[in-house]
C-alpha cells in the first residue's frame, strides 16, 4: 500500500496547525505549509537547475532552483532537502545547510502556493540521475549568468520564487561564506 505524503500545515508564525495529503493541498486557494527550496553548487561554482516535469501539478515545465520540496511531519528541512535531492535527481548529499528564511506566496496557471520555504545550500560533484516524474530537463549554469538571467526574467522561465531567492542568496553574507569555502570560484 502506497503511503499518503502529508504537508504540514502552519500559520504565519510558523506553528503547526494540522496537515493535508500533499495531492490536495496545492489549488486555487491554498493554506499555508512548510516547504524548502534547496541551490546545489559543484566545486567549480556553478548551480545545478531543473525544469520542472511537465507532470507536476505546480508550475509545470518552469525552470527553478535545484529542488524543491515539503517536510514530512517531524522531518527537518535539512533532511527533507537530502530525501527530495535524491529521489528527484539521484544525488546523495552527506550534508545541505538552511542559510536563510523565505515567506511567499504565489498563483500561476490556476494554481497558488503558499509557503514558509527557508533556503539551504549544498554541493555536489555528482551528475544529476533526474527522476522524469519530477524533472524534465537539468543544467548546470555559473552563479553569475543565473543572476543575470533570473534578474531578466520577463517571459516567465524562472519559477517566482527562484528569482526571489537567488537575490537574498547574492545579499547574505552566510551564502557568500559558504560558497567561497566550498567552490573554486569567487562570487563577484
Amino acid at each position: 500500500m502506497t503511503q499518503i505524503e502529508l504537508v504540514v500545515l502552519v500559520d504565519e508564525a510558523n506553528n503547526v496547525i494540522g496537515s493535508m495529503p500533499k495531492s490536495e493541498v496545492h489549488g486555487e486557494t491554498t493554506p499555508l505549509h512548510r516547504a524548502f527550496s534547496a541551490f546545489i553548487f559543484n566545486s567549480s561554482g556553478q548551480i545545478l537547475l531543473q525544469q520542472r516535469s511537465h507532470l507536476k501539478k505546480t508550475w509545470p515545465l518552469v525552470w527553478s532552483n535545484s529542488c524543491c520540496g515539503h517536510p514530512l511531519p517531524d522531518e527537518t528541512n535539512p533532511s527533507a532537502a537530502l530525501r527530495r535531492l535524491d529521489f528527484e535527481l539521484g544525488l546523495k548529499l552527506d550534508q545541505i545547510q538552511e542559510v536563510a528564511p523565505y515567506r511567499y506566496c504565489f498563483s500561476r496557471f490556476g494554481v497558488m502556493e503558499n509557503e514558509i520555504c527557508p533556503i539551504l545550500v549544498g554541493f555536489s560533484n555528482s551528475q544529476p540521475n533526474p527522476n522524469p516524474d519530477e524533472v524534465e530537463a537539468v543544467t548546470w549554469m555559473d552563479w553569475s549568468d543565473f543572476l543575470a538571467e533570473t534578474s531578466q526574467n520577463q517571459d516567465g522561465k524562472w519559477s517566482e520564487w527562484c528569482v526571489e531567492e537567488a537575490q537574498i542568496l547574492e545579499n547574505s553574507t552566510v551564502f557568500q561564506r559558504i560558497y567561497e569555502e566550498n567552490s573554486s570560484a569567487t562570487l563577484i
